[in-house]
C-alpha cells in the first residue's frame, strides 16, 4: 500500500489540505482531483451565487465516478473553522459561502452540489424551477420538449432560462423578484396548470404521471420537485457522469437547434462562461402576481 499524498494550499487565509491530488475522478474525461479543484476554483463565483446561503446536499465519489457514491447532508467531520453550517431538524448542512469551503468539499470529492430551493432562514422559494425528466435513458426529444415549455411560459409573459441538468433532463429556471414572498404552494399550482396545458397540447410528448412504469416513453413534467426540503442540481454544478457534464444554462436558440447536453462539460464551461457570461443573471427577476392571483 502506498502512502497517501497530501499537500496544503492557502486560500483566503485558510489552510486547505489536498489529499491524493493525482487521483482520477473522471477517467473518461481524464480529470484528476487537482484538475477538478482548478475547475471548481474557476466556477466558484457561480457556484457560490447559486449555492451560498442555502442548505446544501452534496454527492461524494471518493474513488471517482465509477465507484461508490453517497449523498451527504450533514457536514463532514472534522469540520474546519472556516466551514459554516445551518441546522434544520438536527441536520447540519454546509453553507457554501466561501472559496475555502468549496475547495474543502472538492477535496472530499463532492462532485455534485444540490442546494435547497429556499434560502437559509426563509420559508419562501428563491426561484421557480420546472423539471423535465425523460423516461427513456436517451431521449432525443428533450430539447424539443424544453422549447415547448419555454413557448408556453413566453405566451404567459414569463421570462425563463433553460439549463441542462447535467444528467438526462432539462430544467426551466425562473428567477423570482426577492421582495415577493411567493409560496411553494402557489408556484406548485401554477406548475400544475402549465404542465396540464402542455400535456393537453402535446399528448405524445409529455406526461404528469408520477409512476415511471406508467409513463411509456413520454417526458415527465415534474412540477412537484419544486417544494420545501427538496433539491435540484444547482446551475454550474458538475455531475458524476462519464462525460464530466455539468448543469449549464442555455440560450433558447441553442435549445431550438437541439443542442447535445454532453457538449456542456468541465472541459468546455470556462470558454463558454468567458464568452456568454451567466445567462441566468442576465434576465430580470420575474413578478408572477398576475398569474398566482388566480390560485387561492
Amino acid at each position: 500500500m502506498g502512502t497517501a499524498v497530501k499537500e496544503s494550499i492557502m486560500i483566503e487565509g485558510n489552510e486547505v489540505t489536498i489529499s491524493n491530488p493525482d487521483k482520477l475522478l473522471y477517467p473518461e474525461a481524464g480529470i484528476t482531483k487537482v484538475d477538478y479543484l482548478q475547475k471548481l476554483a474557476f466556477l466558484s463565483p457561480y457556484l457560490l451565487r447559486y449555492c451560498g446561503g442555502r442548505y446544501l446536499t452534496t454527492i461524494r465519489c471518493p474513488n471517482g465516478i465509477h465507484d461508490k457514491l453517497f449523498y451527504q447532508k450533514n457536514c463532514p467531520k472534522p469540520q474546519p473553522p472556516y466551514v459554516h453550517t445551518a441546522t434544520v431538524e438536527d441536520i447540519h448542512y454546509v453553507n457554501l459561502d466561501s472559496l475555502s469551503t468549496l475547495m474543502w468539499l472538492g477535496n472530499l470529492a463532492c462532485l455534485e452540489f444540490h442546494p435547497s430551493l429556499n434560502r437559509i432562514g426563509s420559508p419562501f422559494p428563491a426561484e421557480w424551477i420546472i423539471d423535465l425528466d425523460p423516461t427513456l435513458e436517451r431521449e432525443p426529444r428533450i430539447m424539443e420538449a424544453a422549447f415547448a415549455i419555454g413557448e408556453i411560459l413566453e405566451s404567459l409573459r414569463i421570462t425563463s432560462v433553460p439549463k441542462t441538468s447535467g444528467a438526462t433532463g432539462v430544467q426551466i429556471y425562473i428567477p423570482l423578484a426577492e421582495q415577493k414572498h411567493y409560496t411553494f404552494e402557489k408556484l406548485r399550482k401554477l406548475g400544475h396548470f402549465i404542465a396540464s396545458f402542455a400535456v393537453q397540447k402535446y399528448p405524445k410528448l409529455f406526461t404528469i404521471e408520477r409512476l415511471k412504469k406508467d409513463r411509456g416513453d413520454k417526458i415527465y413534467i415534474d412540477y412537484l420537485q419544486h417544494w420545501h426540503g427538496k433539491t435540484l442540481s444547482a446551475p454550474y454544478t458538475p455531475r458524476a457522469r462519464e462525460h464530466a457534464t455539468l448543469s449549464t444554462p442555455l440560450l433558447w436558440k441553442e435549445v431550438e437547434q437541439g443542442c447535445d447536453p454532453r457538449d456542456f462539460n468541465l472541459h468546455t464551461i470556462q470558454e463558454r462562461l468567458q464568452q456568454k457570461g451567466d445567462l441566468i443573471a442576465q434576465i430580470p427577476p420575474q413578478h408572477l402576481d398576475a398569474h398566482l392571483s388566480r390560485f387561492h
